[in-house]
């Protein structure tokens, strides 16, 4: 686990109550619900939940790559004086791609088949600097290739997506969200495909490059193991809404959340035999999100359910200092006990 951000800048980006709902044929159905963070230079940011709770709609919704059926609002998403939820879409064209970079889980989906690597990167460049000439672009093509690891830059420039390994395509995408030394890095899933090796040294490379580039990073992923090693901050998402966040440490080693317990208890142990049986597993199924929502989202799924788990809005609320939750039990606790007036409010 890395340490904490020891950056005193200010805030890259401030997420402030985004909301995503989604028009399907049965009504609204609420994506993402009340999300709300920041994340500073050099700072990773991992957004950590099970398939489906929201992570990569979130990810789209601050680039404003959500499908046409899809409808964002906040109270704000701050980014370089420019609230994203607001701005017109051509003042976005010049953010996405340039001040925002992105990194997609597939990185053969994401890449034309068509057109080589050389082509692919320049491409990006050319955009966002005007004036620029191909020379220009080549030449730091090149050098991003070699910088992400990747042997005889100069000749990958005339390959074609197909011709590289999975772990060679997302070193080639990684050089391409370097192409313009974005502020902000989104990281969707970006070692989901490649073998445990392979992960380690992506997941390297991606925290060397933002130190050295200054950049802020959100990671998406629902692999604990790829947050312990990586995160400074974590916001734990289920069915749409973060039910926790704070640092690393304190949600790995304090977990306030019954939903976050249950996911850390099915990490297997360093040194977990087979014999020992089965992994842990959190029983029930994720709630239906169309429709108004009432009470917590993982009380079917909870073992500390009460009669009040049902009823209203629950908050996020303090466990202690900039550790936060979204329940009404006592942080970490293993009874169905509520919080006692003021312990925290």
């Amino acid at each position: 686990m890395s340490g904490l951000s020891s950056s005193s800048d200010a805030p890259v980006l401030v997420v402030d109550g985004m909301n995503v709902d989604i028009a399907v044929p049965a009504g609204a159905l609420h994506a993402v619900s009340d999300v709300s963070f920041s994340v500073r230079p050099k700072e990773t940011l991992c957004l950590v939940g099970e398939s489906g709770c929201g992570k990569t709609i979130t990810s789209l919704a601050l680039m404003r790559l959500l499908p046409r059926t899809a409808t964002l609002t906040a109270r704000k998403i701050a980014f370089e004086g420019h609230d994203l939820a607001k701005i017109s879409e051509r003042a976005m064209a010049r953010l996405r791609g340039y001040r925002i970079g992105m990194i997609f889980q597939d990185p053969m989906t994401s890449l034309n088949p068509v057109y080589t690597i050389g082509n692919q990167l320049e491409e990006v460049y050319l955009r966002h600097h005007r004036g620029a000439s191909r020379k220009q672009a080549r030449e730091r093509a090149e050098y991003l290739l070699s910088r992400v690891g990747i042997i005889n830059a100069g000749q990958r420039l005339g390959q074609f997506p197909h011709q590289l390994s999975g772990g060679l395509r997302q070193r080639m995408m990684i050089a391409m969200m370097l192409m313009c030394e974005p502020a902000l890095i989104i990281a969707d899933e970006p070692t989901t495909a490649l073998d445990v090796t392979v992960q380690v040294q992506i997941l390297q490379l991606l925290r060397g490059l933002q130190d050295e580039f200054n950049m802020a990073m959100i990671l998406i992923t629902h692999n604990l193991g790829v947050v312990a090693r990586t995160a400074d901050q974590v916001a734990v998402m289920y069915a749409g809404r973060v039910v926790e966040q704070g640092s690393a440490e304190d949600v790995f080693h304090n977990p306030a959340h019954p939903y976050t317990r249950g996911l850390l208890e099915c990490m297997p142990k360093h040194g977990q035999a087979a014999s020992m049986g089965r992994l842990g597993s959190i029983p029930g199924i994720v709630p239906s999100l169309v429709g108004n929502q009432r009470g917590c989202s993982f009380r079917n799924r909870c073992s500390l359910q009460m009669p009040t788990c049902h009823e209203g809005q629950i908050d996020l609320r303090p466990a202690r200092g900039d550790h936060f939750y979204r329940c009404l039990l006592e942080p970490g606790a293993t009874k169905p006990r509520p919080v006692s007036l003021g312990s925290a409010a």
